[in-house]
């Protein structure tokens, strides 16, 4: 099964190795049919502490690094 790779912007830093990275879409709701926007942060893995707060970066799925981190970042957009 394919790992998923999101992008979205970094929002915090929340630790050592460790940012906060909030993930925007959009969506249609269901009865009106208008396009709303739907985030969701996720945290992520930064090994080399490289990522400052407002960078937009990828990142991908991965296995279990702590209680609340299943992502690692892969790299960045400028």
């Amino acid at each position: 099964m394919p790992r998923r790779v999101m992008q979205g912007v970094i929002t915090s830093k929340s630790g050592d190795k460790t940012v906060v990275v909030n993930v925007e879409r959009l969506m249609k709701h269901p009865l009106y049919q208008k396009t709303i926007r739907r985030s969701k942060r996720y945290h992520a893995h930064d090994e080399g502490n490289a990522a400052k707060v407002g960078d937009m970066v990828r990142i991908q799925e991965c296995r279990p690094l702590s209680k609340l981190k299943n992502w690692i970042i892969v790299g960045d957009e400028a």
